[in-house]
């Protein structure tokens, strides 16, 4: 049987219990604001997490690769949202799985896109569920909610043939943020500018029933959700380091992290090596622009709790370099790689297995073909998850 002590390294280790707590506290806010949950699949790639949402409450599921919508449909998914703007080259896909019996619903945020999708839909006799993307925060895509263009994309769609199923936005900018305050008024905006684009449709007597909205931070600061049928969000199952310096998670709350092990040492510098590079951990360093940088991650003990201020300080591809984090006070800093010269190689003697936990819980498990499932009594199991597009 394979334990923690047991197992291959570097590997990614989902915390069950962890992730169940963080499940059912995401489904228990939606459910006390009385919306719909559409859960984003894109954070695990994996049908048993997936399974674990559903459980819980979860109806729908959000995609972003088309690859997911088949995975997903075929492991009995159905109601599937694929919350990215249609390249008009991935229409016969997802022709496909409409006809295998898939609700799969589309999104645009352009003329080109509406007339390319609405061309299509008639030449194959398909009358496509199109959603709008609408921009709320001025983050990536989609539509100012005053904006001309939502009403012509909608009467392109709608003229086209194409079924109009609602506005969807995504507050991506939240990530930024770090009080409640700020997450909150972002919420608000994100709510309110998303409902305005479905009553503007509406008054233009244009079919519009689904309003939804979502992103790990706003889900959890929204005070109200009124006029919003769905909320998503997805990164919310494992957390990471930047939802925590977001201020929506506790450490406590991080289910995914990388089990690696000590391979050498640098004593002269305080540092050891581990076997997890950026090619485990990816190359992602989101908290280098929030207030506290945790490096490469976050390091703990196999058992998951923090190992005294270290962090992976760098990495190469397979090589990890595990260290004190710098305070930024140069004495203290001195003092601490003289700390770490004299008892590093003692305390994480070759051999030893560390967590680390990451910046984006995405991408550190993009860099893995399954997970290691640790349960409370200690055994492990393997869950597959997948790639590409």
């Amino acid at each position: 049987m394979t334990t923690l002590q047991t197992l291959d390294t570097p590997a990614a280790l989902i915390d069950r219990a962890r992730m169940q707590h963080n499940i059912e506290r995401m489904q228990q806010r939606m459910d006390s604001l009385g919306v719909r949950f559409r859960p984003h699949v894109k954070t695990a790639k994996c049908i048993d997490v997936a399974r674990a949402q559903r459980d819980a409450g979860a109806r729908g599921i959000t995609v972003s690769t088309l690859k997911e919508a088949e995975q997903f449909f075929a492991a009995g998914f159905s109601d599937i949202l694929y919350a990215v703007g249609i390249a008009p080259s991935k229409l016969p896909r997802a022709l496909a799985l409409r006809r295998a019996g898939c609700d799969l619903k589309l999104l645009v945020d352009h003329p080109d896109a509406a007339r390319a999708l609405a061309a299509f839909g008639k030449q194959h006799g398909e009358a496509f569920e199109v959603w709008i993307e609408v921009d709320t925060d001025g983050h990536r895509s989609g539509i100012r909610p005053e904006d001309d263009l939502l009403l012509e994309v909608a009467h392109i769609l709608h003229g086209g043939g194409m079924q109009i199923g609602g506005v969807m936005t995504h507050a991506g900018s939240s990530y930024e943020l770090d009080t409640p305050e700020a997450l909150a008024a972002l919420a608000e905006q994100e709510r309110a500018g998303c409902v305005r684009a479905a009553q503007r449709l509406r008054d233009a007597h244009l079919p519009c029933q689904g309003v939804s909205v979502g992103s790990t931070p706003t889900a959890l600061r929204a005070q109200s959700l009124e006029g919003v049928t769905e909320v998503r969000a997805g990164v919310y199952v494992f957390f990471d380091l930047v939802m925590h310096n977001v201020g929506v998670c506790e450490i406590r709350e991080l289910a995914l992290s990388v089990v690696t092990t000590v391979i050498g040492h640098q004593p002269e510098k305080g540092w050891a090596i581990v076997d997890a590079g950026w090619m485990a951990m990816s190359r992602d360093r989101g908290t280098a622009k929030q207030a506290h940088d945790y490096g490469y991650g976050l390091v703990g003990r196999l058992d998951g709790t923090l190992l005294d201020g270290y962090q992976m300080i760098g990495a190469n591809q397979e090589h990890g370099i595990v260290a004190r984090a710098q305070t930024g006070n140069a004495a203290e800093d001195d003092d601490l790689r003289g700390a770490s010269d004299q008892d590093i190689a003692i305390r994480l003697p070759i051999g030893t297995k560390l967590r680390i936990f990451p910046n984006h819980a995405c991408a550190t498990g993009a860099q893995f073909p399954d997970y290691h499932v640790l349960s409370a009594d200690g055994a492990i199991i393997v869950w597959s998850r997948f790639h590409g597009w």
